[in-house]
């Protein structure tokens, strides 16, 4: 039976630490193209030249040196037992290119984790497992003390935007996993908050 917009993925969701273990699943999961134009999750991670110059294999070994170095760069979703869906969570510290952002620097000195990333497999889009990642990512950051959790969406002018564009996330998603928008520095780019209760 064909899914359809808003259904729920078939088999249960198991959301684990992307740990040296579970490195080969992550490959699988992104692929050979490492989920979209060779980055292997590594853009908020690298300049823009150090980016350029490891795209492809090169991010893939710098992502493997940091799970093997026993840094946890994000979580994996399993659906069936089969890898699903990627969100990259951390602090914010681990994300240098935000802090260089005209648009997503520091909105103030609180200590958060950010979600940066989020790479669902294409037979599971569209099935509300982006939302369940990211509050299976709050849990996630909450578990390790963090007191506030900051996602720099996408909020498209039109309403919509093509599925490699909205890899930070979509602004609605996030308001339905209760954040809500604490600037806006730029029409289509809010960054949004969750307090975890952890204070």
């Amino acid at each position: 039976m064909p899914k359809h917009k808003g259904s729920t993925p078939a088999g249960e969701l198991a959301v684990r630490p992307l740990t040296a273990e579970r490195w080969e699943d992550f490959e699988t999961l992104f692929g050979p193209r490492g989920a979209c134009g060779g980055c292997w999750c590594m853009w908020w991670r690298e300049t823009h030249a150090e980016f350029e110059r490891l795209k492809g294999e090169g991010n893939r070994r710098e992502m493997r040196r940091i799970v093997f170095s026993g840094e946890v760069p994000g979580i994996i979703g399993y659906i069936d037992g089969a890898p699903a869906a990627w969100c990259s969570v951390a602090p914010r510290e681990r994300f240098p290119r935000l802090e260089r952002s005209r648009v997503l620097k520091r909105i103030d000195d609180e200590p958060v984790w950010s979600v940066v990333c989020f790479f669902i497999a294409k037979r599971h889009r569209k099935t509300g497992l982006s939302r369940r990642m990211l509050e299976a990512a709050v849990r996630y950051a909450a578990g390790r003390g963090a007191e506030i959790v900051e996602g720099y969406p996408v909020e498209p002018a039109n309403g919509s935007t093509a599925d490699v564009f909205a890899y930070t996330g979509l602004a609605s998603v996030f308001r339905a996993a209760g954040f809500t928008e604490s600037a806006r520095r730029s029409e289509t780019r809010p960054i949004m908050r969750k307090r975890t209760g952890k204070r």
